[in-house]
Formats: C-alpha cells, sequence, structure tokens
C-alpha cells in the first residue's frame, strides 16, 4: 500500500469534483493589437478569448531563437548587401531547418491542486515556461523557481507522465539534436534533473515528439521518442531519402526511475512498404503517438513521417527521370502484448505518401473502434513550390477504423482541401456529444515562402457519421481573433484550463510575421478554407534561382491560450483515470491510467471514446483529464477499457460532475466462476481504494452498485 503523497488525497479528489474558477475582468479585457481577441463560432454561439495578450494574465511568452538562426540571417543579410550575394536554390538545402525553433507545449496538473498548468518549451539562453494555474484565471510562470525550465537547452517537445507512480506527473523534454532530459517531480512543486540515472538522454539526435505508455502492462510508463534528423541543414528534406534520418526510439521503464534502451529490439525501427524495395529504414517522424489503435488491450504506436520534398512514387523525379521514392507514411505499429511491435502499414492501408506532421485519435464515426488524423502539408503550399503534387496526397485527413486490422480513407467530403497542419487535436470542442479536431500549423522552411493557409483550423464533426466541416465566422476561422496564419504555430495541446467544463486551446509558435504580407495562393479547391490560404513572400526572385530576401523581419515566438465561453447550453461531464497498481490488491495499470480508452454515452446519445495518451499531437501533450459533452442531456454512463484487458463501468453520471474514476481491477465482462466472486474482487478493491483515501464511503458504494449492474447486463442470461 501507498503512503499519501503517492495517492491524490480526499481533499484532491474533492476538487476535482467542485473546481469552478472565475476569470477576473482585468484579465478578459485583452487589447490585442493583432486583431480582435474575442471571436465567434458558428456552432451555438460559442466565443474564444486569448488571454495570453493581455498581460494582466500572466502568460508573457517570448520563444528566442535556436543558435542556428544565426547562420539564415547571415544569409539573407548577404542577398541585400552591397554588391548582394543573392540566395540560390542551393541555400535552401543548406539553410537550417526551424532555425528559430521548434517549441512544444503540455497541459498538465504538475502541482495536483485540481486545475491545468501549462509547460511550454524554449529556445537556448531562455527559461522554458511552467505557468502555474493560480485558480482565478491567472498564471505565475515558475519555469525557473521549478527546476524544470531547462534554460541550458534548445527545448523542441514534452510529453508527461508518472513514471514512478508516485502520485504527480514528471515531465520528459526534447532537445534540438542534443540530449534529452528527464525531470522528476518531487511532489512539492519542484523538479529534479535524473536524465544521466534515468538514462533517457537518447543521445544527439533531431528529437520531435515524444509520447508515454505502458508498452508491456507491467505497470510502468515507457516512452517513445519520434526523431527526425540533423536540423542544421536540409539535405534530409530535398536530397537525400533516408542517409541523412534519425531512428526513433523506445526506452523501457525498469522500476526505481531508470530506463534501458529497447529501440532495436522492440521492433520499432523495422518499417516496411517503401517504394525502393528496402526495409529497417529511419524515417523524418516529426508526430509520435501511442493508443490500443486496435482494442486488444496494449498499446500501439502511430507515427507521422515525412515525405518531404522527396518526389514520390506516382511521379518522375526530374533529376533522375525515374520515379521517385515514397517514404512517407502514417506508420501503424500493432504491439504483440509484450512491448514488441510489428509495422503493419501496408496490412492496415495506410501507406499514402504525405507530408505527415503530427498525428491525434478518436472515434469519429462513434462506432466503438478508435480511429485517428494526420496533419499533413495541405492543399495548398505546393502551389508556389516547384514540386509535382496532387492534393489527395498532401491534405490533412482522418483514417476510419474498420475493426479488422485496416483503415479507410473516407476523403474530405464537402471540406474537398484543408491547410498545412503540424499539431492536431482531438476533443468535442462544443459539447454535443461527438468528436471534433483542431490543428495548427505554419512552414518555415520549404523555400522562399512562409505558409499562412491555417488559420487555426477547427473542424466541426456533422454527427458522429465520419466527416467534418470547417467552422467558420464571417472572414476569419472560429479560432483565428490572433490570425495564426501569421505566426510559425508548432505545438499546441487542448484541455479545460478554467474548470468550466469546455474545452480550452493553447498553441504556441516558433517566431511571428505580423508585418508581412498575405499573399493569396493562385490555386481554389471549392474548399471554406480557398479564402483564408495565403503565404508570406519572404524572398523575391530576382533572376533564374537567384532570390533577395524581402526584409520581413520576424518576432520572437508567442503564446495564445484560447478560453471558451462555454454558453452555448451544452452539458458535459469530466473525468480523469487513476490506475491502481500498487494501491489495490490487484491493481496492474499505472497511475494515470494512460493507454486506457474512455467511453462516454450521455443518455439517448452515441458514444464518445476518448484515449487517454501520453503525448501525440506533434512536440505536445494535451491534458489526460478528458471533457466528455452530453448535448441536451444531463445524465451517461462511463465506460473504461484499462490497459490488460478490464472493464468498468459508472452509471448515472451527472452534467458537470468532475469524476476521479480508479481502476477497479476486477473485469465485469471477464469470465467468473460466479458472480459471487466478481462482487468479492469489487468489495476488496473498493475497500483498498477507501483505505488509501482515494474514495469516500459514499463513492464506493456508487461504484460498486455500477460494478453489479454492469456485470448482471452483461452476463444476462448466463448461468451463475
Amino acid at each position: 500500500m501507498t503512503n499519501a503523497r503517492n495517492t491524490p488525497s480526499h481533499a484532491s479528489a474533492r476538487l476535482l469534483t467542485a473546481l469552478a474558477l472565475l476569470l477576473p475582468a482585468a484579465c478578459l479585457e485583452s487589447d490585442a493589437p493583432t486583431g480582435d481577441a474575442s471571436f465567434r463560432s458558428n456552432d451555438n454561439d460559442l466565443t474564444f478569448e486569448d488571454i495570453a495578450q493581455n498581460p494582466d494574465c500572466g502568460l508573457d511568452y517570448s520563444r528566442g531563437a535556436s543558435v542556428t538562426d544565426a547562420i539564415f540571417q547571415a544569409q539573407k543579410d548577404a542577398s541585400i548587401a552591397e554588391p548582394p550575394v543573392f540566395y540560390t536554390q542551393q541555400d535552401f538545402v543548406i539553410t537550417p531547418e526551424k532555425s528559430r525553433g521548434g517549441p512544444g507545449v503540455a497541459l498538465l496538473d504538475y502541482d495536483r491542486d485540481g486545475d491545468l498548468d501549462i509547460y511550454a518549451t524554449n529556445g537556448p539562453g531562455r527559461t522554458n515556461s511552467l505557468y502555474d494555474n493560480q485558480g482565478d484565471g491567472t498564471f505565475v510562470d515558475v519555469g525557473a523557481s521549478s527546476g524544470a525550465g531547462a534554460s541550458a537547452q534548445d527545448s523542441t517537445g514534452v510529453c508527461f507522465g508518472d513514471i514512478d507512480n508516485d502520485g504527480d506527473e514528471d515531465l520528459y523534454v526534447l532537445g534540438r539534436v542534443e540530449p534529452n532530459r528527464m525531470f522528476e517531480n518531487q511532489g512539492d512543486g519542484t523538479f529534479i534533473d535524473i536524465t544521466d540515472s534515468s538514462m533517457t538522454g537518447a543521445g544527439a539526435l533531431g528529437h520531435t515528439s515524444c509520447s508515454f505508455g505502458d508498452v508491456d502492462n507491467d505497470g510502468l510508463i515507457d516512452v517513445v521518442v519520434g526523431n527526425s534528423f540533423d536540423w542544421t541543414n536540409r539535405f534530409a528534406i530535398f536530397a537525400v531519402s533516408f542517409a541523412q534520418n534519425h531512428p526513433n526510439q523506445l526506452f523501457m521503464n525498469q522500476g526505481g526511475n531508470v530506463f534501458s534502451d529497447e529501440s532495436d529490439s522492440s521492433g520499432i525501427r523495422e518499417l516496411r512498404g517503401f517504394t525502393d524495395g528496402s526495409e529497417d529504414r529511419p524515417t523524418i517522424t516529426w508526430g509520435i503517438g501511442m493508443a490500443d489503435i486496435d482494442g486488444d488491450g496494449d498499446i500501439d504506436i502511430v507515427q507521422a513521417d515525412d515525405q518531404a520534398a522527396m518526389v514520390s512514387s506516382k511521379y518522375i523525379d526530374p533529376n533522375t527521370q525515374q520515379p521517385g521514392i515514397d517514404r512517407g507514411y502514417m506508420h501503424v505499429l500493432i504491439n504483440d502484448g509484450t512491448g514488441h511491435f510489428t509495422d503493419t502499414t501496408v496490412e492496415a492501408g495506410t501507406n499514402h505518401p504525405g507530408q505527415w506532421m503530427g498525428v491525434t485519435f478518436g472515434d469519429y464515426n462513434c462506432d466503438g473502434n478508435l480511429d485517428f488524423f494526420g496533419a499533413n502539408m495541405g492543399a495548398y503550399a505546393f502551389s508556389v513550390l516547384p514540386i509535382p503534387y496532387a492534393i489527395e496526397d498532401t491534405n490533412s485527413r482522418w483514417y476510419l477504423n474498420q475493426g479488422d486490422g485496416t483503415f479507410a480513407d473516407p476523403g474530405l467530403g464537402d471540406l474537398v482541401a484543408d491547410p498545412f497542419g503540424w499539431s492536431p487535436s482531438s476533443f468535442d470542442y462544443d459539447n454535443d456529444g461527438d468528436t471534433d479536431i483542431v490543428y495548427f500549423g505554419s512552414l518555415d522552411g520549404a523555400g522562399p515562402v512562409i505558409t499562412a493557409d491555417n488559420p487555426g483550423a477547427l473542424l466541426r464533426n456533422d454527427g458522429c457519421n465520419g466527416s467534418f466541416n470547417a467552422d467558420f465566422t464571417a472572414d476569419l476561422n472560429a479560432l483565428s481573433g490572433v490570425d495564426h496564419r501569421a505566426r510559425n504555430v508548432n505545438g499546441s495541446a487542448v484541455g479545460d484550463l478554467d474548470g468550466d467544463g469546455f474545452t480550452d486551446i493553447v498553441s504556441v509558435s516558433a517566431s511571428d510575421y505580423f508585418e508581412a504580407p498575405l499573399i493569396p495562393y493562385p490555386v481554389a479547391f471549392g474548399s471554406a478554407f480557398d479564402a483564408l490560404a495565403a503565404f508570406m513572400p519572404i524572398f523575391t526572385q530576382v533572376n533564374p534561382g537567384e532570390f533577395q530576401w524581402n526584409q520581413f523581419e520576424q518576432t520572437d515566438g508567442s503564446l495564445s491560450v484560447q478560453l471558451s465561453s462555454g454558453d452555448n447550453g451544452n452539458h458535459s461531464a469530466t473525468v480523469r483515470m487513476l490506475g491502481t497498481v500498487g494501491i489495490t490488491q490487484n491493481g496492474t495499470v499505472n497511475r494515470d491510467g494512460i493507454g486506457a480508452i474512455v467511453t462516454f454515452t450521455p443518455k439517448n446519445g452515441s458514444p464518445a471514446m476518448h484515449p487517454i495518451v501520453g503525448g501525440s499531437n506533434y512536440s505536445s501533450q494535451d491534458s489526460i483529464e478528458q471533457v466528455f459533452g452530453m448535448g441536451e442531456e444531463h445524465k451517461g454512463t462511463l465506460e473504461v477499457f484499462w490497459p490488460g484487458g478490464a472493464h468498468n463501468q459508472l452509471r448515472k453520471v451527472k452534467a458537470g460532475e468532475r469524476i476521479l474514476f480508479p481502476e477497479i481491477p476486477c473485469d465485469y465482462q471477464g469470465d467468473w466462476d460466479s458472480f459471487d466472486d466478481y462482487k468479492s474482487c469489487v468489495k476488496d478493491s473498493l475497500h483498498d481504494l477507501r483505505d488509501a483515501g482515494i474514495l469516500t464511503k459514499k463513492e464506493a458504494k456508487r461504484f460498486k452498485k455500477s460494478a453489479k449492474k454492469a456485470y448482471k447486463d452483461f452476463h444476462d442470461g448466463d448461468d451463475d
């Protein structure tokens, strides 16, 4: 049994139930220099307010440049010198990738006070920010004082999880071609760097994204790292198919905060399906996430790989006069239950080459199978670049799980075309009971232009039919009060920051270009995004193959924190999972419940499925606390499928409730000798949870009643 520090206190559990934050007027009175920060979506009059623009809110983030930005700046300056040394096509290859950096963001309750805090990564010489939510609508940056500031690191991605099952969130912060950092939460608001002792530094690779998950179901979360290449140049983007790429990594938790590198033995590097016949080749992975994609009780991997500027096999490479090579797929790696993975991408039908940037999971058609969405290059960017393409290859899109190991691409339907994206999230933004998608992104690195076609793409689910519409207001997308087109957004995440039962959205940019003109793309597809699709002309071609910098200066990257008004009348319930390994006698699930699949079915409504994911998106992690929309209904049922295969259920969940749902290691769908055996298991587990201070007597009684009812309904007709 654990001590009080190792489990949420009774008071903390009450906070999860009763939290209600009041935003002070001063913090909401934004005077945004870049546009009206209050705007309205088409769906039931929701508004979003970007409080980061108001200094009274305490969100004073400014992303510093990476050291390689000086190389790019020298090249730009030379092109306008007297005499000019014009920028050439070759210069675009030797220019650093992401010279301003690739920031990520995570939403977590690091101090276990019941509200979500914000961790945003920064560049070298600047401290990563940890914005402590004060519970009154304001934030205080404790990045430096917490010990997790990593000011010497050029930080990229971030993910979090409770690696030691002590009841608080630990941080894993990725480095740009330098070692990653593992920060252990001390439970008192501070962190210590345990990188060396944990053996998770992972070397000087192009680390982009990470995801926690218990791949062998031993009750300890492991971590997978998606890698790209050395960002000091772009040979891997333009010129070399595989040789410059860095392989992905898997670190297995051995207990005692020590990890072992199982990258080779786990099978994650045995990639298949490349059109040149090669195997086991490293790819450019921007986004990676772990979720139980096949619903068998263990956690799988989906990684978003980039075709980049390499010509696809469907076209003739102008340099070699041979078909190109497909290297950028949404890879589906299936776990055999022991932590060994098999690449099933070809069999799954997801071997569609694209510039895949990020991944997120959700059941978009409410059929009980977990689907995923991949962010891609979009339909517009290549129209001004000398790269052959078709929008069916470059559109961001969703794959629908057929329940047999395959995935269907239903096409975009009425969306027709969509913009560039890095970091997608799945969530029910309007609380109508189905799963919507939001994603951001701008590409500064594809040549003489910067993409400015994504104002903040909010895709509204059409009602569990596997199709989406873009949610727009008059001229800008529903999330574009700050006009994200001028922000070089990399990371984004979602979570309920103000505890009002509606999900909010946070994004972070590497740099901003608010002074640069937005030039419409020379193409139109009949999409709602056509009117907003633009690019920024950073260079002008002055002679054939020679370019000159237009002197549009970048400013430091920014943070956007957009709070939902939560006033459309729809209801919701919020749930946080608690694995009970070390708490209950038979508990097996990690403390955060990462890997669990949670389904909520409102009365008279369709089931909505949210997996608990320890990082996906791109370089970022959504809150692991889940908000389930109920529409106009007032009650519903929560169903949890835990890692390892146990099913639990809680009935009569009311609108407005905040539920702490502990693992009860008694599967109501299991093959029990008798109902009495099942009841005894539930009784003993609930007794352990009461002894640990996690459940009150009243709460335990409620879970017991639901457990019994679930068993009876499932086994109706069985002989006990």
